[in-house]
């Protein structure tokens, strides 16, 4: 198998390389950042791009903007996101791409090298290989969305002035309505939301952080640049 390599990790991407050769892979390339990966991608043709998430200059999101700009350029690409995290947006964004298999492995809960290799040769296959985690924490974001989008008009206004720290009563002042409709309102967010009365008083909290997640910007998809560290 002809393998592509973006890992910042000098260690870890030496690692790799000497891992997947003993194993018979040939590794096409092995770069520090995404800056070339479309590039080197295009010219050497590989059948499976293993990708970090966090890459430099911010660490951030650009490895796995990156793999879903390189399965863009080749949507029979195979594309194995190797991580220390797990970016929902993005993920979900990748997995629901058409064209070749996915995998999306945490580094830190791979424990047998065996099983790593049997995986990259899954994916290779047509596989979608997740670490069950990364299908957890996709299911809890598909469920917050799903919630949120239970929420009618009003609810949603009323919501968003919450997450904008009005109180009941200058959102009353706001929609035209009385406190009691807006407290209406809100024990019915609360409840399609999920979010039963606890003993810190903290819903209208966990209310807006539902709303700043359903509603924040993606950012644009493409390859960036790239970050550094040991685990990403």
């Amino acid at each position: 198998m002809r393998i592509l390599i973006v890992e910042d990790s000098v260690l870890l991407r030496e690692g790799l390389v000497r891992l997947l050769a003993d194993a018979g892979h040939e590794v096409v390339a092995a770069l520090p950042d995404a800056s070339r990966a479309l590039n080197e991608a295009a010219d050497l043709d590989p059948d499976l791009a293993i990708v970090d998430v966090r890459l430099p200059p911010t660490f951030t999101d650009e490895g796995l903007r990156a793999a879903i700009a390189l399965r863009g350029q080749d949507p029979s690409l195979a594309v194995l996101v190797f991580s220390q995290y797990v970016e929902e947006r993005y993920a979900a964004d990748l997995i629901a791409q058409p064209g070749g298999a996915i995998g999306y492995l945490l580094k830190d809960r791979v424990t047998d090298v065996a099983e790593f290799l049997e995986s990259i040769e899954r994916i290779r296959e047509g596989a979608t290989v997740l670490d069950p985690e990364v299908v957890a924490q996709l299911l809890t974001r598909r469920s917050r969305d799903e919630q949120i989008s239970r929420l009618t008009e009003r609810e949603r206004a009323v919501l968003a002035l919450i997450a904008e720290g009005k109180s009941n009563g200058a959102i009353s002042r706001i929609l035209f309505v009385s406190e009691g409709a807006v407290e209406k309102h809100i024990t019915s967010i609360f409840s399609k939301l999920g979010l039963e009365q606890d003993a810190t008083g903290n819903r209208r909290v966990l209310a807006v952080l539902a709303h700043i997640d359903a509603t924040a910007p993606q950012a644009p998809v493409g390859p960036t640049s790239h970050q550094n560290g040991m685990n990403r």
